[in-house]
């Protein structure tokens, strides 16, 4: 018997066979493969975004903060992926430049915030060098469930956001457990703390 292999998909080829309109998507390893994030989960995105937008209009900022901006990246192996943060900042003036074009980049965003789910390890280990190679200035790994191995979250494990910043093409992370205000480059006044994101998700109501 012989084995034909599955032809792996291009950033372009993911973009024309998106299938819009029926969720969330990602390119992973040639192939397209659906996001499917809980109630809770998306209640955490969609904090963050909200919290971001407000600093955006209040003090009349050049970024756009949306669900979904899609951003092409290179794997270790120097394969196409294309990634949809859970909230993605971009310059206005970089996206309104070709408002006719798609929601998708090539260039580096200014900020991604991951929300980590079962799959955590893609956010801490292939995201996370896949974000630094891209360029993209800072970028937060919200661990609102402390999901994560200790080896990153310590023990006992907290809830924590991790904030890298892009530094000499290399990220400097802080961390952030608590009652700490996240600290933002980008969002310098910005009043979030991690405590506040942990409660949007209404999982303690349960």
């Amino acid at each position: 018997m012989v084995q034909i292999p599955v032809q792996k998909l291009s950033f372009a080829d993911f973009l024309e066979q998106y299938p819009d309109g029926s969720g969330i998507y990602e390119l992973v390893n040639g192939e397209i493969i659906k996001v499917e994030p809980t109630r809770a989960h998306k209640n955490v995105a969609r904090f963050i975004m909200l919290g971001f937008n407000d600093e955006i209009r209040r003090l009349n900022l050049d970024y756009i903060a949306d669900k979904d901006v899609v951003v092409r990246t290179f794997s270790t192996t120097g394969e196409e992926q294309g990634r949809n943060p859970d909230v993605g900042v971009v310059k206005a003036s970089q996206w309104n430049s070709n408002v006719l074009a798609y929601g998708a980049l090539i260039e580096p965003i200014q900020l991604a915030v991951e929300v980590t789910s079962t799959n955590w390890d893609d956010d801490y280990i292939d995201k996370l060098d896949e974000y630094q190679r891209l360029g993209i200035l800072e970028y937060w790994i919200v661990d609102y469930l402390a999901i994560a191995s200790r080896a990153y979250l310590g023990n006992p494990k907290l809830p924590t956001v991790f904030v890298y910043q892009l530094i000499d093409g290399q990220y400097q992370v802080q961390k952030f457990t608590g009652n700490d205000r996240i600290i933002s480059v980008t969002f310098p006044e910005l009043q979030i703390t991690v405590k506040q994101i942990v409660d949007s998700s209404q999982i303690q109501k349960l």
